[in-house]
């Protein structure tokens, strides 16, 4: 299993590069609003997002921040004591978790979230990294319970 400090520097390193992005997000594509990646497929488009996922629950900040610092905390909780998933569902925690604070940080500093990932040849929310940690963090632990159920605890495949 992987320790306490590495899971923490993980945890960093990932609400760095978030919050970094969003940063750049801010300073250079604010002023020209989007930017072609491949056009057509996808594009870099500033969003300021004060909902959650498709803007649900817009302008309840307080509640939004509630929540997400409650299901952090049981996420934490977890990841650091409990040894209930394998290799990939601690990831798939580990990626939750960053993805969630680094979102939390936004909303509680900003009262928005900074988006910038929009995919252009289908009908969907503008997105960014931290979202992306919390989809594919939630795909892994959905992976780890299904190879658990197939009897493998340590969640290799």
């Amino acid at each position: 299993m992987i320790s306490i400090v590495i899971k923490l520097v993980l945890i960093a390193a990932l609400v760095a590069a978030d919050q970094g992005i969003k940063l750049w997000a801010s300073s250079v594509l604010q002023p020209v609003t989007a930017m072609p990646v491949i056009p057509g497929i996808v594009e870099l488009r500033f969003v300021l997002n004060d909902g959650m996922a498709f803007s649900m629950l817009s302008g309840k900040q307080g509640f939004l921040i509630g929540v997400t610092s409650l299901a952090l905390c049981v996420v934490a909780y977890l990841l650091f004591t409990e040894k209930m998933f394998g290799r990939v569902g601690n990831a798939g925690l580990l990626l939750v978790l960053a993805g969630g604070i680094g979102n939390l940080i936004d909303r509680a500093l900003n009262g928005v979230v900074v988006d910038y990932i929009n995919l252009l040849f289908m009908r969907f929310a503008v997105f960014n990294f931290a979202d992306i940690c919390v989809c594919v963090g939630v795909g892994l632990l959905i992976l780890d319970v299904l190879l658990d159920s197939v009897g493998n605890k340590n969640g290799t495949l």
